[in-house]
């Protein structure tokens, strides 16, 4: 058999980093880790070829000449999606889709074959029992969750390493918490499930042999779901991995309550993490309660994140705007917490309701969801109606993003979040990668229209108030290069876009009095 796995492209979003990686000379952020697990679990004589179309061309001949064509997605991905469905459709390809899009829209992609639905590791092996027997279904679904001990080792060796940013392992699935909005615990449940150290030794093991030196992302949705085992096991085993190795360091998710254990945080700086991203999601103590954000509520969330910077650990957050309980004054505290708080990372949305949720479900009942959400969680949309006027939500929504990006603002934030911040010595090889990165900085950025004053005020404050930082700081001038680009793309494109009137609502907290009006 011919196996062609197709990941489909990410558009210009908060998360891709596009305009940033290109000073490193990479052409995406991380690698289709769901893919090559899955090409793990294919027998071992099958041909596997993978093709990321975020950093090469998909070809005719490419899809016309394997059996089969795996295709894998999130939501942010569906206009790619649709097009590379349409097109191996066109030309005859057998299809087998799964991951988080089709989870939860398979029945919106009628060209494809056969759906490989939840978790792969229990449907992927009943579909590819069924195929070889010649009888496979179009749709395989579960709702129990995997042994994650039971996950094969990902094909790395499939991946072109030179062309991605960092690379990507998985620890845990699921969450213990439960905030409304978020669908991953109606995904992958609440009671964390957790790979062993060997396993993840493996992985780094393997990553590293390939000679990849670069950042590596723990692509958990809550990496401390399980303080004990990281303790006591995970973090330990790292550590010791750690031993005599440069670069490698790590990126990953986790809550805000990982300010509350200084011995978790020391283990993790120790074993090499240096940026963590919680869901900080508002200040606003009301809108945390309305969206069952418990592990947030009732606590200094500024001190929270000073916390963590203070124990090396670069914060990025989320952000949202729109909960039923905002007032107008919701973007001034959003602003003014952000940037005491000097998270450059920031990401600022509007609430969006996944399907799956209990968000979801209750604006269904109350007649306020309209559409499928895009997935991109900055682009100024949102698929529920509001209980602020949606065009003052809009409009106070794009100048919070313009005020908190624009030049003496952004470059403030990092300011002080230099004065916060104490990184953690590890030992790094120097890339040409990130000497290329500075220089370009200096011409795309120090040498600009705009913004040059602030960039070389910085660059000079800091090599003489914190050269070790130094290196830090121009990583994340980067950074706002890149939210800066995509605010001027998202810009242009609502000129050109031809808007639909959004409904308002007439609203009360009785569903059958809620109604909408033009």
């Amino acid at each position: 058999m011919k196996i062609l796995l197709i990941y489909p492209q990410f558009p210009d979003t908060f998360w891709s980093f596009k305009h940033a990686i290109k000073f490193v000379g990479k052409k995406a952020s991380n690698p289709p880790l769901g893919l090559i697990t899955i090409a793990a679990m294919l027998p071992a004589d099958w041909q596997v070829r993978l093709i990321d179309t975020n950093i090469e061309p998909l070809s005719d001949d490419a899809i016309s000449s394997a059996d089969l064509v795996f295709i894998s997605a999130m939501d942010v991905q569906r206009a790619s999606v649709r097009q590379i469905t349409r097109k191996c459709k066109h030309l005859g390809a057998r299809m087998v889709a799964g991951g988080p899009l089709f989870t939860g829209e398979y029945e919106d992609f009628p060209e494809v074959d056969h759906f490989v639905l939840n978790e792969g590791e229990i449907t992927f092996p009943q579909f590819l029992a069924d195929w070889q027997a010649g009888k496979a279904r179009r749709v395989y679904h579960t709702s129990e969750y995997a042994d994650i001990t039971q996950s094969p080792l990902p094909r790395y060796d499939l991946l072109d390493l030179s062309a991605y940013d960092s690379m990507s392992l998985q620890f845990t699935r699921g969450c213990p918490y439960n905030c409304d909005f978020c669908n991953v615990t109606a995904l992958l449940g609440h009671q964390p499930r957790l790979k062993n150290a060997n396993q993840i030794i493996a992985e780094l093991d393997a990553i590293y042999q390939l000679g990849w030196r670069r950042n590596i992302f723990f692509v958990d949705d809550n990496f401390i779901g399980n303080k004990r085992a990281l303790k006591d096991e995970i973090l330990p085993a790292i550590i010791h991995w750690r031993q005599g190795k440069t670069g490698c360091l790590f990126i990953t998710e986790a809550s805000v309550n990982l300010a509350d254990d200084e011995t978790l945080m020391d283990l993790m700086a120790e074993a090499g993490f240096i940026n963590i991203f919680v869901g900080i999601e508002t200040p606003d103590e009301s809108a945390l309660q309305e969206c069952n954000k418990k592990q947030n509520s009732q606590r200094d969330l500024l001190a929270s994140v000073h916390k963590m910077q203070a124990h090396g650990f670069q914060v990025m957050a989320g952000f949202i705007v729109g909960f039923d309980s905002d007032t107008e004054s919701i973007f001034d505290r959003q602003f003014n917490f952000i940037q005491e708080s000097g998270i450059i990372a920031a990401m600022v949305g509007l609430l969006q309701a996944p399907f799956g949720t209990a968000l979801y479900d209750r604006l269904k009942r109350e007649g306020r969801i309209l559409k499928e959400m895009s997935g991109d969680n900055a682009d100024g949309t949102t698929n529920i109606v509001p209980v602020m006027d949606p065009l003052i939500l809009k409009t106070r929504y794009l100048d919070l993003l313009a005020r908190l990006n624009d030049y003496p603002n952004f470059y403030a934030r990092l300011e002080h979040f230099l004065d916060h911040y104490q990184p953690r010595k590890h030992p790094v090889t120097l890339q040409w990668a990130e000497i290329q990165a500075f220089l370009r900085s200096i011409v795309w950025i120090g040498m600009a229209a705009k913004g040059k004053r602030e960039y070389w005020h910085l660059f000079i404050r800091t090599l003489r108030k914190y050269p070790a930082k130094f290196p830090v700081a121009i990583t994340l001038t980067i950074y706002g290069y890149h939210f800066r680009e995509i605010i001027e793309i998202n810009r242009k494109a609502r000129l050109v876009k031809t808007q639909t009137p959004v409904p308002t609502l007439i609203y009360s907290r009785n569903p059958q009095k809620s109604e909408s009006a033009p």
